[in-house]
């Protein structure tokens, strides 16, 4: 009972890292940034990423691990395989933008670089998807199936 209720905690603490993660990211983006500011992204975007590691993590050993329900609840589930394709969608999405942070953080911490405007796109995407997630997981907790 410990260890499910602590890797739960973790569990969510991974979501709501992921999610304020993104939302600075979101508010500190602007279509002109300095170098400073691009490497100030480059370091949240860090943080998202190693939050994406524990959520993946714990969320792998709570689905295949004994703890809690059995792993044919989730495995059966197409809710639970729709939640794992929008979280692989969102990493998806992440990837441009990661790229494009640690490309240009380097170099003169006065100098400005134009942000495409596809990567205000992708981060709105990646957010408005991440709010679908709980969603199903309410459905699956609830035992609701498509």
């Amino acid at each position: 009972m410990t260890t499910e209720l602590l890797l739960r905690y973790f569990h969510f603490i991974s979501i709501f890292s992921i999610v304020g993660t993104l939302v600075a990211e979101h508010l500190l983006l602007k279509p002109v940034l300095t170098r400073q500011e691009i490497a100030r992204l480059a370091r949240i975007d860090a943080v998202y990423g190693l939050s994406a590691i524990a959520l993946v993590s714990v969320g792998l050993t709570l689905w295949l691990g004994s703890y809690g329900k059995p792993a044919e609840f989730y495995s059966t589930n197409p809710v639970f395989h729709i939640k794992l394709t929008l979280f692989v969608g969102i990493g998806l999405l992440s990837i441009y933008p990661t790229v494009f942070f640690l490309k240009h953080r380097k170099g003169d911490p006065s100098e400005t670089v134009n942000v495409p405007p596809v990567i205000f796109w992708m981060l709105r995407l990646e957010i408005l998807l991440l709010f679908i997630i709980p969603l199903l997981a309410g459905l699956m907790a609830k035992g609701i199936r498509f």
